[in-house]
């Protein structure tokens, strides 16, 4: 690392890491409870159960981002981040509302809107801590020595999900007024600025682990940038169609959605092309492997899944059903966690200068959670369709349907053990790197800075 404050990133991920560990506890009892194992319903209802896992989501994959920020802001900005006491505390208030927020699933305590669920009260301490994060790295990007391509759409990413948690906090009475604005938080962070967040660590990863000039990559960067906005806000009509807007957002879903894929296509091809032209070999290679992957399942996840069941037509039988649960499995990983995971396996032995990812735990790691996740969706994927089919199509009873498809999620149960071991595994050698080191080392495979133009002769002389 070459700045001492790029150690605060380090508890960030650590953080998420057990956020994470949460989840998944979370998941499993879902899991038991679809195949018919529901013995701690009486102590965790299904829908605390589902809150907790869906809000556990958001806190990790955002307490990543944060972390991520930590470190490339002042890199980027090429000088020390403005706080660290500040970022530290920021963390501190993170972390208690995250287990207040818990807490109160358990309790009966939220508002109970899917994916907002946590109480009023708690949205404001939400505010205030992410206007602490927004204030930290932006004076730190401000009074920078040098401005970015990456860090600044990092930045622009990070202030448009801040700003766009606000319509999430407006009180309607109106159902469908409630819903057209919830979708603005949930869909335009997942499917609009989260991805300028994706694209800009993806960037910096690129430009470390692959050698390529700064100048190629940041110009594929403003390519994504251009796409993910053309086609994710009116995206947005996807979640449209079937609760009491006008007709005309069946037409702009549908042909907005159908174009979504092409953002998650092009960082596909944006990875594995810096990958090939990369002219020298980083010693670390699972960073690259996560990096490279984030390309390629995002594109499967959250741009091909995605498509194939938001064209309105398509839609009108899957909307509300597993197969939503397929797409946001893989979508999410693929797009969000794969690059919190780079971005953990590339900064952690610059941080703590313990080089540990040449061994087969980290390689292991990868391939086991990766694969265990394609078979969680592949087991959604095929209840999802069975119930779609018995349900919208034959009539049949959900709570029927339900038992019917029951016996999928035996094999989703297996998948998912198989990607719990690919995160111990990551955990462990999370671990095994120790804490961070005292003092800032510049990496010996970081990026070169450009050398200050020399000066001429009669100058020197004068």
């Amino acid at each position: 690392m070459k700045y001492n404050s790029q150690k605060v990133a380090y508890i960030f991920f650590a953080t998420c890491i057990g956020l994470l560990f949460l989840q998944i506890i979370y998941g499993f009892i879902m899991g038991f409870a679809h195949m018919g194992f529901d013995g701690l319903h009486d102590v965790i209802p299904f829908n605390a159960a589902r809150a907790t896992h869906t809000n556990l989501l958001v806190v990790w994959l955002l307490t990543g981002f944060m972390g991520a920020s930590y470190y490339i802001i002042p890199e980027e900005a090429d000088r020390e981040l403005f706080s660290v006491k500040l970022a530290y505390v920021q963390w501190a208030s993170l972390v208690l509302v995250g287990v207040v927020a818990v807490a109160g699933f358990h309790l009966g305590w939220w508002e109970g809107r899917k994916f907002l669920e946590i109480p009023r009260p708690l949205d404001y301490l939400v505010v205030v801590n992410v206007l602490m994060f927004i204030f930290n790295v932006g004076y730190t990007a401000l009074k920078g020595r040098r401005f970015t391509t990456t860090g600044l759409v990092l930045l622009a990413g990070l202030v448009s999900a801040a700003l766009l948690y606000l319509p999430g906090m407006i009180y309607f009475d109106s159902q469908v007024l409630d819903s057209y604005f919830r979708w603005w938080v949930v869909h335009l962070w997942v499917e609009g600025v989260w991805e300028l967040i994706m694209g800009s660590l993806l960037s910096f990863l690129l430009i470390k682990l692959t050698g390529v000039d700064r100048e190629v990559i940041e110009k594929w960067l403003y390519v994504i940038v251009g796409i993910t906005f053309l086609s994710g806000i009116l995206g947005t009509g996807h979640h449209y169609y079937w609760i009491g807007t006008p007709k005309y957002w069946l037409m702009v879903g549908g042909v907005f959605s159908a174009l979504e894929p092409l953002a998650f296509l092009g960082m596909a091809i944006y990875a594995v092309a810096m990958m090939r032209r990369g002219g020298r070999r980083h010693p670390n290679r699972v960073a690259l492997f996560w990096t490279v992957g984030c390309g390629i399942l995002s594109f499967v996840g959250a741009g091909f899944l995605g498509f194939a069941h938001t064209l309105p037509q398509v839609n009108l039988y899957t909307h509300g059903t597993l197969v939503t649960a397929m797409h946001g499995h893989l979508a999410f990983w693929g797009a969000y966690a794969t690059i919190v995971f780079g971005m953990i396996a590339y900064t952690l032995p610059e941080l703590t200068g313990r080089k540990l990812y040449s061994g087969w735990m980290p390689e292991w790691a990868f391939w086991t959670s990766n694969i265990g996740m394609l078979g969680m969706t592949g087991a959604l994927a095929v209840a999802g369709v069975a119930q779609v089919y018995l349900e919208r199509r034959m009539g049949m009873d959900f709570l029927a349907a339900q038992k019917a498809v029951e016996v999928h999620f035996f094999g989703m149960i297996l998948a998912a053990s198989l990607f719990t071991v690919g995160i111990v595994l990551f955990a462990i050698n999370f671990i095994q790197h120790g804490l961070p080191v005292s003092e800032a080392t510049v990496s010996s495979t970081r990026e070169p800075e450009p050398e200050p133009p020399s000066t001429p002769a009669m100058a020197r002389s004068v």
